[in-house]
């Protein structure tokens, strides 16, 4: 039987049993399927440590067949994200696409430390939602091998007039460049700035700044169309009338 003590967060939870549950945790080595015994019990020591966004140092142990939870210190819960609908909509949506990314066996160390520092700011701050989701989303394409060209103009190397953003071709354009690229967007001298920002930005810092709402609806929209080009998957943003899927 062997024994893993790691730090990690709840991403998928469902009912096993009349009172277990199967639990998907994300560690800065992979997600790990593990069964949590009587979790669901009322007087349950695991009841807390085994809900949706639990942070916490996990023991661990494998009978050989799955991993089961012995044990937990629990770091953060997240508990105004739980609390606020509206939170926990762009929570749920930012968890699935963490869940689509990652796998068993991998070095998620820098996704989780993303995932985290969202998860602060939706809970903590009254940071504008479409704002954080759409920094996450770039940060995460940074890391998952998919960072834009951002210096010069990705066709021709010009490194002024960076007027368009190319989905095409994973960058900036100048503006003789972006006119011939049809599904280039045009886009604002802050939102360039802010692109470039997130994508260079040390981890801690890349929520450090605020734009117009014009300019937060410009970035959101080339994150979302950039986002599913490259993970080749269609994610719906959120409105005030739209719920996910497992929410409901």
């Amino acid at each position: 039987m062997g024994i893993l003590k790691t730090k990690g967060i709840i991403i998928a939870e469902s009912n096993m049993n009349d009172f277990d549950k199967m639990l998907t945790i994300l560690t800065p080595n992979g997600k790990i399927g593990c069964a949590a015994k009587g979790a669901r019990r009322p007087k349950s020591v695991l009841m807390a440590a085994t809900q949706f966004l639990c942070f916490g140092e996990y023991m661990l142990y494998n009978n050989s067949q799955n991993y089961n939870i012995n044990s937990c210190d629990i770091i953060e819960i997240f508990y105004n994200i739980r609390t606020d609908f509206e939170k926990l909509k762009y929570a749920a949506l930012i968890t699935k696409i963490i869940n689509d990314v990652t796998d068993e066996n991998q070095n998620t160390y820098k996704i989780l430390q993303l995932f985290l520092n969202t998860l602060y700011m939706i809970s903590e701050t009254d940071k504008n939602l479409d704002l954080i989701l759409s920094i996450f989303e770039i940060k995460l394409l940074c890391l998952l091998g998919f960072m834009p060209v951002i210096d010069k103009c990705v066709n021709c190397g010009e490194k002024e007039e960076l007027k368009y953003f190319s989905l095409k071709d994973n960058g900036f354009k100048c503006s003789a460049c972006g006119k011939q690229d049809k599904g280039a967007i045009e886009v604002s001298k802050t939102t360039e700035n802010a692109i470039k920002y997130i994508v260079m930005a040390p981890a801690k810092k890349i929520f450090s700044f605020n734009i117009s709402e014009e300019n937060i609806t410009q970035l959101k929209v080339i994150s979302k169309l950039y986002l599913n080009s490259k993970l080749a998957v269609s994610y719906t943003h959120l409105r005030a009338h739209e719920t996910p899927e497992h929410l409901v």
